[in-house]
């Protein structure tokens, strides 16, 4: 495995990326079409060019590799790696005009990303993870990455995209985490799991997530000291029910919190 291609090449993605979607970004005239009968899931031009713009890319870099991507899905590969791409995670952020949203590239095998990106365009912040690589580059300069390291639930920080997440009983067990955390904040998308990776909060809690919602986070947050799993304790790189956690203490007082959900193991 030729890993500083794979980081040339997921670089090349991201700033592909971003000259593709800022162009759209806090401009009259944008619109958005919904991908759900009930409900709102929107997705705009900006979302399907940078989809375009990365995939362009790896056919022309890797073309042995397979690629999974929210706007056009999945392309079969040889190599046995796997692209997962998210061009723009929190569309609903972007069409407010928050800088919230990013652009997700994971590079992953069948058990799991081990390369990934959080990228920021407007603000110019890059998060990155794997291949013993754990920093981000912002306008403050480059610094390492490093998880805050255990905490009591009492003290955390938690996130999560929506306040009542999921199905009434996992809405039922989020809130009962939020009660005891000391701080819970909402919306932030993927820049959430990047908080988590740079020291910043503790947790993320979501649910319903895709693989590309999560695939580069997991990258990210593990290279940095943390730890994501599903609501069991389980692998979560195929999304579903995730708890993002910045060291084994908050991760498994919110567990414990959570497992009393009745729902059925994966297989």
């Amino acid at each position: 495995m030729d890993t500083d291609d794979i980081i040339v090449t997921a670089h090349a993605l991201a700033d592909a990326a971003r000259g593709a979607v800022l162009p759209h970004f806090r401009k009259d005239g944008l619109s958005a079409d919904n991908k759900e009968t009930c409900g709102f899931d929107p997705v705009t031009e900006a979302d399907r060019a940078a989809e375009r713009a990365m995939r362009e890319i790896l056919g022309k870099r890797r073309p042995d590799d397979g690629i999974l991507g929210e706007e056009y899905g999945a392309t079969s590969g040889r190599s046995g790696l796997t692209w997962v791409l998210d061009p723009i995670d929190g569309t609903r952020g972007f069409l407010s005009g928050t800088p919230t949203w990013g652009v997700l590239i994971a590079v992953s095998q069948p058990e799991g990303p081990i390369y990934g990106l959080i990228d920021q365009p407007y603000i110019a912040e890059r998060f990155e993870g794997g291949f013993g690589r754990a920093s981000m580059r912002g306008p403050q300069g480059e610094m390492p990455l490093k998880t805050r390291g255990d905490r009591p639930l009492a003290e955390a920080i938690l996130f999560s995209t929506f306040p009542d997440p999921g199905t009434q009983p996992e809405a039922h067990a989020f809130r009962a985490v939020a009660k005891e955390a000391r701080l819970t904040r909402y919306g932030m998308d993927c820049y959430a799991y990047a908080l988590i990776a740079a020291g910043q909060i503790d947790l993320v809690i979501e649910t319903e997530l895709q693989p590309y919602d999560i695939q580069a986070p997991i990258a990210v947050i593990e290279a940095a000291g943390g730890i994501v799993t599903d609501w069991h304790g389980y692998p979560a790189h195929a999304g579903g029910s995730v708890v993002a956690a910045a060291s084994r203490r908050q991760h498994d007082e919110a567990l414990e919190i959570l497992s009393q959900v009745e729902r059925s193991k994966p297989e």
